[in-house]
């Protein structure tokens, strides 16, 4: 299976140490040069939450796009999307990805123009209680809120734990 990552999904999972549930679901992550250096080199006071794991975790792979035109073409015709979510969709295509993880909905929406699949870091948990691998998925919802600032509507919440059936 290929799955192909964008940045917020490591980067939070990666602020409540809970990444691994990425390796448990999928075994191994691809991600583009430009998700790695978003992770890597942010200009920042503080780590990027996954910097350290994207650099060391052995299933976490970093991969070149191939098509730098395609790249150009994206960032030039679609002003809201940022180099990793343009390169993590190109990556997607190149490779015949079965799943883009991606919350962004600028990129979700171009994502699914291309017909890719895509699930974000609310699919993700879902699909970790229905493997068992998480118990609940209020506990983890809660603490993204708290201590990596995701943000969800009061909508989306009570949605997801129906869906949970929490």
């Amino acid at each position: 299976m290929i799955i192909i990552s964008d940045t917020s999904p490591l980067t939070n999972l990666a602020a409540i140490g809970q990444l691994d549930l990425l390796y448990q679901l999928y075994e191994e992550i691809i991600i583009p040069k430009a998700v790695y250096n978003e992770l890597v080199k942010a200009k920042t006071n503080k780590p990027v939450p996954g910097a350290l794991e994207v650099q060391s975790l052995l299933w976490i792979k970093t991969q070149s796009i191939n098509n730098d035109f395609q790249l150009i073409e994206l960032l030039s015709n679609y002003n809201n999307i940022h180099q990793g979510e343009a390169e993590a969709i190109i990556l997607a295509l190149e490779l015949g990805a079965n799943i883009l993880l991606m919350d962004e909905k600028r990129g979700r929406e171009l994502a699914v123009f291309y017909n890719l699949k895509v699930t974000g870091l609310l699919g993700i948990l879902l699909q970790a209680k229905h493997q068992k691998i998480i118990v609940s998925v209020k506990p983890v919802l809660d603490e993204l809120i708290q201590k990596a600032d995701f943000r969800i509507s009061k909508i989306l919440y009570q949605a997801l734990l129906k869906e949970a059936n929490e």
